[in-house]
């Protein structure tokens, strides 16, 4: 086990996950031993629900501030990509990954649009709590396309911070197609400390065409560096398969890892790594060849009613880089959980 072992009130002093529900501004606060660690939000004026700011044990913030809390300094691309979130850019053709405020109206057809529909449960407890909510990803018109069920599992301790995700997908009126698609599907933001030094700038294009430009900025506190379970590092982490994915780097004087494990029971496993130098942190299970021509395509369809399950896990250390061993041990143990109790 990677979790320190404690007696019994320290567990609670440590480890107490809490919920302060606030139905009125449209977010769940989330707190372990007494310390915020995020909050689940659902604006109107985002095209989905998101936790945001993700933080360490110590309060660091390790995901980016643009577009809700812009900070000194860092990038402005990319106004879709905020906190942690669960998108992806091809269901039944329509971009449900890069919808935000800046697509003109005139182009909004195109694009769907995940809604809050309902916070089920908040279990707080003294070593972990979970929050269900139910979302609908929806079309321009509001038609819906998919009903979705999620279970945040939290967990933490001194040095620790964990997310589990578990997704469950119905195709609610008709089939549902997720297309073979390079964005997507669970991912994050970083902060600028976690990203790569850069020395150009670079163009980045969306799945409809539509390019970005990402400028080179002070690289100063810049030093995030990505590693994989197949022995991949920095920018030859994108586009390749493995199981878990780690980012470390070291902000104001603290070294931090933030991590990413992909399960095996989730389809298309081992994914795809959309993990970009610039601070992009994400996961795809559906798509290939949008990564590697040479690949097969492949693509994931539901039929009317049927249901689809995704599992991955998020893990933020403080106080050391991880090593290789402790992200296997940590997979392993993920990988033995096999149902929502055994989750913790």
């Amino acid at each position: 086990m990677l979790i320190p072992v404690f007696s019994q009130m320290e567990k609670s002093e440590h480890t107490r996950v809490s919920f302060q529900r606030d139905d009125n501004s449209r977010k769940v606060d989330v707190t372990i031993g007494g310390k915020f660690f995020t909050s689940f939000i659902y604006p109107e004026t985002l095209a989905k629900p998101v936790l945001y700011p993700l933080c360490t044990s110590t309060g660091t913030e390790v995901t980016r501030g643009f577009p809700l809390k812009p900070r000194p300094g860092e990038r402005v691309d990319h106004p879709h990509q905020v906190g942690c979130w669960f998108t992806y850019g091809d269901v039944n053709g329509l971009d449900f990954w890069n919808n935000s405020y800046a697509i003109p109206e005139a182009d909004k057809s195109r694009y769907g649009s995940v809604k809050n529909v309902k916070i089920v449960r908040t279990d707080g407890g003294a070593e972990a709590g979970s929050l269900v909510f139910n979302c609908q990803w929806v079309n321009h018109q509001g038609q819906v396309l998919l009903d979705e069920e999620t279970t945040l599992i939290f967990s933490g301790d001194k040095v620790n911070r964990k997310i589990i995700r578990i997704t469950k997908f119905k195709a609610t009126n008709g089939p549902v197609k997720f297309g073979d698609n390079k964005e997507g599907f669970f991912a994050l933001r970083m902060d600028r400390a976690f990203e790569t030094p850069s020395e150009t700038p670079e163009v980045f294009t969306d799945a409809s065409g539509k390019p970005t430009t990402v400028p080179v900025l002070n690289n100063e506190g810049v030093n995030g560096v990505f590693r994989s379970s197949e022995g991949k590092e920095k920018d030859a982490v994108w586009g390749t398969r493995a199981s878990w994915m780690s980012l470390t780097a070291t902000k104001a004087g603290e070294e931090i890892s933030v991590c990413m494990f992909d399960n095996p029971s989730n389809p298309g496993y081992p994914g795809t790594w959309h993990a970009r130098g610039y601070g992009l942190f994400s996961l795809n299970s559906v798509g290939r060849m949008a990564y590697n021509p040479g690949e097969a395509e492949n693509t994931l369809s539901l039929k009317q009613d049927e249901t689809v399950e995704f599992r991955y896990m998020i893990l933020v250390r403080t106080g050391g880089a991880i090593t290789s061993a402790e992200m296997n041990e940590e997979f392993a143990e993920f990988k033995r959980a096999v149902n929502h109790a055994a989750i913790k």
